[in-house]
Formats: structure tokens, C-alpha cells, sequence
């Protein structure tokens, strides 16, 4: 008879069910907050993970420590190979799947997506308009990104949530019509607080549109009934009045939720972060590599989120910036 495997639990009590998977570094944007307009030098394709070992991992995972949830990133996930393969069988550990994407090919796979067992889909989308599109992106895909988010709907990766980082002085005007952009079109909002997790290393705190001023921005057009935050999730969220529509707010900065964090993140090439902002890394590539059974690597895996700390520590002397930026690591 199978036991339930004992959880995954750091030295604060925090049980971790939520594991991000990031696929592959490389991106087909080249977005000005992420990443310098030439690109990163990215991974060898030696050096990331196979589909044999991305699976061994998340059915440890889910098997030995309790996770109940993976999120599928980048990178862009969608330019790895034998995509919709890969999620079935990751499906098939009876994990919930998601996938957070900047939607460009998402309208010719979200059907293999969805029949292969992925659940729900993030996209990427920071605004309305074509021109800006492209200069935030260095991109003219803005039609490939509204035709993925559609192409997500009708197959049933529902519900589609939109994320959206507003930065001042660049996009924090549309805030009120990406809103109404997700009322028409049945989406689910969400706004993110942007962080300093980009390659240039050029992120400004003044540049920052806070969780305060997004809610002061939407509530100047639509009344906003408080819904609060689902378990130990990431975004509170609010619903406008008189309609399904769902707009969350994630204050990564401002408010951080480090109290509640529940989610572990393993790189595309096998290298395990117990936060976002960690400064370490366990290597879990190298074992499987060399041959470790699946209780070595329950160990060391449990041995690294034990020694989460407590907090991310944005704006205090104590913060470190990470090495990696955010495309290295999985959103």
C-alpha cells in the first residue's frame, strides 16, 4: 500500500507543494526589463535537463515530498522540443500542470497542450498597443500574442490569466484598459510589482508601479469587491463589480507574502532554488548524473529547502541581488 509521503517542510514551518519547472532559458522576446536587446548567453543544450530527467524529478517530487502543483516556465517554454509529450507525462504523476508563457505559439499548441493534461495557462502580456509592444518586447508579435490567449480559451486552458508588469514612465497608463481588455474577453487579470531580477542589473525602485497605486488606477473606473488571497497564493485578488472578471495584485515588493511561500523552483538545467532571490543553488543535475537513487536526491532536496530563509529582503542592507536573472531562473 502506498503512505503519503512525508511533506516538504523548511525550518519555519512553510510546507512546499507548489514546484516551478523551468524548460529552457531562451526567450523569443528580448524584453527591455528582462534581458539586453542581443540576448543572454544561453545554457548548452548539454547542460539542461532531458525529458527523462524532468520527469524523474517531478515524480520525486510528487512522490517522496508532497508537491501538488508544477508550473511549467522559462525561458519561453514553448520553444522546447516535444513540448505536449512532455506534458503528458508529467500529466500522468497526477500533478495539477500549468504553464506561464509569453503566448507567441501558444495558437498552434494549446490544443496538443490541453489534450496532453496541462490545466491553465499564464500569458505574458504587458500591453495593448502594437508600437509599445514592440519597443518593450523588440518584438512585432503582439497578433501572436492575442491570437495564443484566444487559442487558450477555446481549448479549455481555463481560467486564461493575463500578466501584466506595470513600470512608470512605460506602461502604467493601460492599467484601467488591460482590465477592461480581461472583462471582454473572459481573462483573468493579474498585475505584478516588477522586481530586480533582470540581466542589465538596471531595476529602479522608482520605477516601480506599487500594488497601492494599481488598485488606485483600476478603482478610478471600476467599484472593486475585496476577494482576498486563495490558500497560500501569491496574488490578492479583487473582482469588478458586476462582472466574473477576477484582477489580482502581487506585490512581490511592497507586501511580500514570504510568511506563506509554498513554492520550491528547479532551473532548466537542474539546479534547485528554495526562493526566488536565493543566492545558492543545489545541484540535483549532478546527482542524477551520477547515478543517485531517488532517496539521495529526496535528501538533498529536503536538506536544501531547509535551509530556506525567511524572506526575499528587497529594500533592506541585508538584500543580495541574485546572479541569475529571471529568464535564467523560471518565473
Amino acid at each position: 500500500m502506498n503512505t503519503a509521503p512525508r511533506p516538504l517542510v523548511d525550518r519555519f514551518g512553510r510546507v512546499h507543494t507548489d514546484l516551478r519547472v523551468s524548460l529552457t532559458d531562451r526567450c523569443n522576446l528580448r524584453c527591455t526589463y528582462c534581458m539586453p536587446a542581443e540576448g543572454l548567453d544561453w545554457l548548452p543544450r548539454a547542460d539542461t535537463l532531458d525529458d527523462d530527467e524532468v520527469v524523474r524529478l517531478v515524480r520525486i517530487a510528487v512522490e517522496r515530498l508532497g508537491v501538488r502543483s508544477v508550473r511549467l516556465t522559462g525561458g519561453e517554454p514553448l520553444l522546447r522540443r516535444g513540448l505536449p509529450g512532455l506534458v503528458g507525462r508529467l500529466a500522468a504523476t497526477g500533478v495539477e500542470l500549468s504553464l506561464t508563457t509569453n503566448g507567441i505559439g501558444l495558437a498552434r499548441t494549446a490544443v496538443a497542450l490541453r489534450e496532453a493534461g496541462l490545466g491553465r495557462v499564464n500569458v505574458s502580456l504587458d500591453t495593448l498597443r502594437a508600437d509599445r509592444f514592440a519597443a518593450l518586447t523588440r518584438r512585432d508579435r503582439i497578433g501572436d500574442v492575442f491570437a495564443g490567449l484566444a487559442a487558450a480559451k477555446a481549448a479549455g486552458l481555463d481560467p486564461v490569466k493575463v500578466n501584466a508588469v506595470p513600470v512608470r514612465g512605460v506602461n502604467e497608463d493601460e492599467i484601467p484598459e488591460l482590465a477592461s481588455f480581461a472583462v471582454e474577453h473572459g481573462y483573468r487579470m493579474r498585475f505584478i510589482e516588477s522586481m530586480p531580477l533582470d540581466a542589465q542589473g538596471s531595476w529602479d525602485r522608482a520605477a516601480m508601479v506599487t500594488a497601492q497605486e494599481v488598485l488606485a488606477r483600476l478603482g478610478e473606473r471600476f467599484d472593486l469587491v475585496p476577494v482576498g488571497r486563495s490558500g497560500n497564493a501569491p496574488a490578492e485578488e479583487w473582482r469588478i463589480a458586476g462582472t466574473d472578471t477576477v484582477i489580482g495584485v502581487i506585490a512581490s515588493v511592497t507586501r511580500p507574502f514570504c510568511g506563506g511561500c509554498d513554492r520550491v523552483r528547479l532551473t532548466a538545467d537542474g539546479q534547485l532554488r528554495n526562493c526566488l532571490f536565493a543566492t545558492e543553488e543545489s545541484d540535483l543535475r549532478a546527482l542524477l548524473r551520477g547515478g543517485a537513487d531517488d532517496g539521495r536526491i529526496e535528501a538533498a532536496w529536503r536538506a536544501a529547502v531547509h535551509g530556506k530563509g525567511p524572506g526575499h529582503a528587497i529594500g533592506s542592507a541585508e538584500f543580495v541581488r541574485p546572479e541569475r536573472p529571471m529568464s535564467a531562473i523560471g518565473g
